[in-house]
């Protein structure tokens, strides 16, 4: 019998009315505003209402570095939520919402997969409830507001030289990396240099996945640092005017969207991917409103521990006062044999050795975890390919590394795959193991907190910048930045910045090509090697096999 696809299973869903999902957690319905019958966002009023309430055990998921071969991260988390459910417990699920960008490239989905799926699964990764298209246009309004006062005059005596507020789309588009703006006479303004990021990489998305309410948004929207005048002095988001606008366009994404899983249990989806550019966590007001109201909260953080697990724990946890009780890697047994150097076409082959030389990979993610306090254990996310000695190999491995991983095979059987796992994650919150603090304190250097990442976590000999990177970082210190933690953008694929360099390499070192200051979401970016703010799309995009069937669904996307 052939294997059905994601998006095969997801249409065959039983969903409940998302009310009956809401009063899982005690969310009556006059505080849910519906987009349909299946989706809908939790009310700021309800939100406050239950900020009394005492917090739940949160778990993090994460991964070993992204492969070709697959790893099923956010697959893992949503198994694992109905996992706790199914032994009895209530959980809730933490997950980030789609960008467009990678779904037309070549990512696919990001609402996991199999039986351990989020849905509406195709709303998910198109419009959903248009969380990203209020980001887009609240950071275009205020690039808008920035050409349109240097036009009537600039009072503000902006250097359009040192405009730094770049515009944004939720799409892949490489042409629109570096641009030159107002071109076509007087009527158009002044020409200048500009460029486009994709919109996960917005400052804005960023400061709505860390507000903590309406006031707060527009606070850290106010802070928004959008250029300098000549004499180096920055102008702000709040001197253009721009806050108050911003805020009410974003005033219905602020509240989090509550979907359901296959099998009916809740799941907040609100917030940013892109852990390689962006900080890629579930939004602070998702993930403390579930916290609120189950007992169990599973959230994940983007891409590989190096980048999505570090910016949760340096950046989110930090900035939120939340920490996790426990910490759940995913592997797979093919990433480890690719990580030891065997061919996509040839992982569906035994090969015990190329999976205990590709276990480096996860071991190094094991000791890093290890550096926040926090105990972690290892879900194998099964394929059916896997053999029982590939399998014993991953599971020796990680027992020599002090802990233990589980076999989980949610992909095929939902809930029932994942109790094992489920009944291990809450063994371990009952053991109060748990002792949570970030890599380094507010008080370090903005080069030294670079330089504690590069070398704690991707083993880097050293950290490359030039002169006029470390001029910049320290002009931040003085100007009250210091205590900023550090955003750091490079290749997912990697510890280092080569994205060919897999396993666990050492003896690289970490070039900052770039760095900028995201005052109004509090941290500061750099940029490493090669990786862009503004992704291109492959040579064969997935868009071009997207498209209707003759029943008016969508086919390709998956």
């Amino acid at each position: 019998m052939a294997v059905k696809s994601d998006i095969e299973i997801a249409r065959e869903a039983n969903k409940k009315p998302i009310q009956e999902i809401g009063a899982k957690l005690g969310i009556d319905s006059d505080s849910l505003l519906p987009f349909g019958h299946d989706k809908a966002k939790v009310s700021e009023n309800f939100i406050k209402s239950v900020q009394g309430n005492e917090d739940g055990k949160l778990i993090l998921v994460t991964a070993i570095n992204p492969t070709p071969a697959g790893e099923g991260k956010t697959t893992t988390t949503v198994g694992l939520g109905d996992g706790l459910n199914a032994i009895g417990k209530k959980a809730a699920i933490c997950i980030r919402e789609a960008s467009l960008g990678p779904c037309f490239g070549m990512k696919g989905g990001a609402a996991g997969g199999g039986y351990a799926q989020v849905v509406p699964m195709e709303e998910m990764n198109l419009h959903f409830t248009g969380d990203f298209h209020a980001i887009t246009s609240a950071h275009n309004l205020l690039s808008a507001m920035i050409d349109n006062h240097i036009y009537w005059g600039n009072e503000l005596e902006i250097d359009i030289r040192r405009v730094v507020w770049r515009r944004v789309m939720d799409m892949n588009d490489r042409a629109l990396r570096q641009i030159t703006a107002s071109l076509g006479g007087v009527a158009n303004g002044f020409p200048r240099e500009a460029g486009f990021d994709i919109t996960v990489a917005s400052e804005v998305m960023a400061i709505l996945c860390l507000a903590t309410d309406l006031d707060d948004l527009k606070q850290r929207l106010g802070d928004i640092i959008v250029a300098y005048r000549r004499d180096r002095s920055p102008v702000y988001c709040r001197d253009i005017k721009a806050d108050g606008a911003m805020t009410v366009l974003l005033q219905q994404a602020m509240q989090p969207n509550l979907v359901q899983t296959l099998e009916n249990n809740p799941a907040f989806v609100h917030g940013g991917p892109f852990a390689n550019i962006a900080h890629g966590c579930n939004s602070v007001v998702a993930t403390k409103t579930a916290l609120k109201l189950a007992d169990y909260v599973v959230t994940e953080a983007g891409f590989g521990a190096d980048l999505g697990a570090e910016k949760f724990m340096n950046i989110k946890c930090r900035k939120a006062g939340i920490s996790p009780e426990a910490v759940v890697i995913v592997a797979t047994v093919r990433a480890m044999k690719m990580n030891g150097g065997v061919a996509k076409a040839d992982l569906n082959d035994e090969n015990v050795d190329a999976v205990n030389k590709g276990c480096d990979n996860l071991g190094r993610h094991i000791a890093n975890m290890k550096k926040f306090g926090v105990p972690a254990v290892v879900a194998i996310n099964h394929f059916v390919t896997d053999t029982d000695a590939e399998v014993q190999a991953v599971k020796d491995y990680v027992a020599s590394q002090g802990t233990e991983a589980i076999l989980c095979k949610h992909w095929a059987n939902g809930s029932a795959g994942t109790e094992e796992l489920a009944n291990k994650v809450v063994e371990i919150i009952d053991g109060g193991q748990a002792q949570y603090a970030p890599l380094y304190g507010d008080d370090l250097s903005l080069f030294s907190k670079i330089e504690t990442i590069a070398k704690e976590i991707y083993r880097a000999d050293e950290v490359l910048a030039d002169k006029k990177i470390r001029d910049q970082l320290k002009q931040w210190e003085e100007q009250g930045y210091g205590n900023l933690p550090v955003c750091m953008a490079k290749t997912q694929y990697s510890f280092s910045t080569d994205p060919n360099l897999r396993g666990a390499p050492t003896g690289h070192s970490l070039p900052v090509r770039e760095v900028r200051l995201s005052a109004g979401a509090g941290f500061v970016v750099a940029i490493c090697g090669e990786i862009m703010t503004m992704p291109g799309l492959p040579k064969v995009p997935s868009a071009e096999a997207i498209m209707l069937d003759d029943n008016g669904d969508v086919q390709g996307l998956f």
